[in-house]
């Protein structure tokens, strides 16, 4: 199938990550120009996501290169096995990890968003994760439940200017996944499957899908989501 990429201008911030690689690659395979974004990158733009200068930066800067930019994913963020267990209900980790991932999702979707805005066209797509839907992890919870509200209240706030804002949940990511039948928890999925996934939200394909947190890999068995 054709996803319409070929020519679009995505940024992909996290892009020399494990999700993040899968997703680069995915995009330029679809024929678009893919930007990967970090704080340290030698093929793509030099973002720290944490720092709102270097966002503003990095976004105009793309935006200067080529003219245009139809595409943001956010993959950047530390790890959940990277996270103190010990401290799940610091105040301290939770707010840290909050910034790290929800607010630097919030920086560079506001970045981004007058640009898309003003060409009637765009595709945001945030990372986030299965533990927003799951207790026994503050930390966890809180900052990727922080993300998908975030982008579901931005792409409300964009509807019918021709940008959507979508997540994607993943489970345990894993070389080789497994299913969440197979390991009684979250699904498992691959960065290749993630990848279609923000490939195809990242498509004209996806006009008509914005507000809506995907899983990936099953979602999480025994919880519902309303």
């Amino acid at each position: 199938m054709d996803l319409g990429l070929q020519g679009r201008v995505v940024l992909v911030v996290g892009g020399t990550g494990f999700i993040g690689r899968a997703v680069v690659e995915r995009l330029r395979g679809e024929g678009a120009t893919a930007i990967a974004a970090s704080r340290s990158v030698e093929d793509g733009v030099p973002i720290d996501a944490r720092d709102a200068g270097s966002v503003t930066a990095g976004v105009e800067g793309v935006v200067a290169q080529h003219g245009r930019l139809d595409g943001l994913v956010v993959a950047a963020a530390p790890s959940a096995r990277t996270l103190d267990a010990s401290r799940h209900a610091d105040p301290e980790q939770v707010l840290d990890a909050v910034d790290a991932k929800a607010m630097s999702f919030l920086r560079l979707a506001n970045a981004v968003l007058p640009v898309m805005t003003a060409s009637g066209f765009g595709r945001i797509v945030g990372v986030s994760g299965q533990n927003a839907f799951l207790t026994g992890n503050v930390t966890g919870s809180v900052r990727n439940a922080a993300l998908i509200i975030a982008a579901a209240n931005l792409a409300d706030s964009v509807a019918g200017s021709g940008v959507t804002v979508n997540t994607v949940n993943p489970g345990i990511v894993a070389a080789s996944p497994r299913s969440a039948v197979e390991v009684g928890r979250p699904g498992e999925s691959s960065p290749a499957q993630i990848a279609d996934l923000v490939a195809f939200l990242v498509s004209p394909l996806a006009g008509a899908i914005s507000g809506e947190s995907i899983a990936v890999g099953h979602r999480v068995r025994g919880v519902t989501s309303m």
